[in-house]
C-alpha cells in the first residue's frame, strides 16, 4: 500500500464581512513527496448533507459506514485529494457555496508547487450537494479555479425540474416548502425560477466543458437520477466528454436493499478510474 499523509483543518479562505470564518480543507497526500518534474494530479472534493449539514472528509454516513476509505483508494493512485469546507445554507445562500468551492481550487493552484501538484491536473468531485457544487465549479467559466475534469455523484443539476422528476417513493422533492433546494437559494422556487436555474449547473453547460463522470443510483429518493440523466444530455449535445452510469436499484448514498455496498464499490472504482484516465495514468 502507498505511504500517505494527512494534514487537516488548513485555512484555504476567510469569509464574511469581517473575515472571522474560516474556510478550511484536509489534505490527504500519497509519499514521498514527487520531483519537482514528477508533479501529481489532483482532486477537490466537497461534501454531500443538502447544503445544510455534513463535513469535509466525509461521503454521507451511509458511504462511511460501508469502510471503502475513498479518499485513501485515491491517494493509492497517485492522486491528492483535497476535501474542503463551504458555508452551509444556514449561514449564506447561494452563490455564497460556489464562491467558497471555486475558493479552494484556487488555493490548491496557488499552492501546487508547495504541495507537488500540476496545476494542470486538477480536478472536482463531489456527492450530492458537493457533486452539485463540482460541477458548478466545472461549468462556471473562471480561469483561477477553473477544472480539468469532473466527478459527481447524485447531484442536483436542474432545480427547476427536480420536484417533477421526483420518483413516486421520494422523500423528498424540491418543490416541498421549505425544501435544501429553496434554502439553498432563499426562495420558494415556483415563484423565482430564475434563482433555481441561477443555481443549476444544467444552465451553464458550455462548448469547451470538461469531461463528465456523472454516477446516480436509479432508485434515488432525494435526487432524481434524471437530474444525472439531462445533464449528461446538455453535455453531449454542446460536444462535452461525458459518461454517465446509472446503477440499478440503488438509492442515495448508494444504499441497497440488501445493504450491501457493492453500488458504492461500482462507484467508488469507476471514479478512481475516470481520474486516473483524465491524469493520463495507464
Amino acid at each position: 500500500m502507498t505511504e500517505h499523509r494527512v494534514l487537516r483543518g488548513i485555512e484555504f479562505a476567510r469569509t464574511g464581512d469581517d473575515e472571522s470564518r474560516l474556510l478550511l480543507l484536509d489534505l490527504y497526500m500519497p509519499e514521498p513527496a514527487p520531483q519537482p518534474e514528477d508533479l501529481r494530479p489532483a482532486i477537490v472534493h466537497f461534501h454531500g448533507g443538502g447544503w445544510s449539514v455534513g463535513e469535509r472528509s466525509s461521503l454521507g454516513p451511509v458511504v462511511d459506514g460501508f469502510g471503502l476509505n475513498p479518499f485513501e483508494v485515491l491517494v493509492e493512485a497517485g492522486i491528492v485529494v483535497a476535501s474542503a469546507d463551504y458555508r452551509l445554507s444556514s449561514e449564506a445562500h447561494f452563490p455564497a457555496q460556489l464562491d467558497d468551492a471555486q475558493a479552494a481550487v484556487r488555493w490548491l493552484r496557488e499552492h501546487s508547487a508547495e504541495y507537488g501538484v500540476d496545476p494542470a491536473r486538477i480536478y472536482a468531485w463531489g456527492d450530492s450537494a458537493g457533486g452539485h457544487l463540482a460541477s458548478l465549479v466545472g461549468l462556471v467559466a473562471n480561469p483561477d479555479s477553473r477544472v480539468a475534469a469532473v466527478a459527481a455523484w447524485f447531484p442536483p443539476t436542474d432545480l427547476n425540474r427536480m420536484g417533477e422528476q421526483a420518483l413516486p417513493d421520494a422523500v423528498a422533492r424540491a418543490s416541498d416548502p421549505g425544501s435544501r433546494e429553496e434554502l439553498l437559494v432563499g426562495a420558494v422556487l415556483a415563484a423565482e425560477p430564475e434563482k433555481a436555474a441561477a443555481a443549476s449547473p444544467i444552465s451553464y453547460v458550455r462548448p469547451g466543458a470538461p469531461p463528465f463522470l456523472l454516477v446516480h443510483g436509479t432508485a434515488d429518493r432525494f435526487v432524481p437520477a434524471a437530474q444525472s440523466q439531462s445533464l449528461a444530455d446538455e453535455l453531449n449535445k454542446a460536444g462535452a466528454d461525458v459518461e454517465l452510469l446509472l446503477i440499478d436499484g440503488a438509492d442515495h448514498m448508494w444504499s441497497l436493499p440488501d445493504g450491501s455496498r457493492a453500488a458504492a464499490e461500482k462507484a467508488l472504482a469507476a471514479t478512481v478510474s475516470f481520474f486516473r484516465r483524465q491524469s493520463g495514468a495507464t
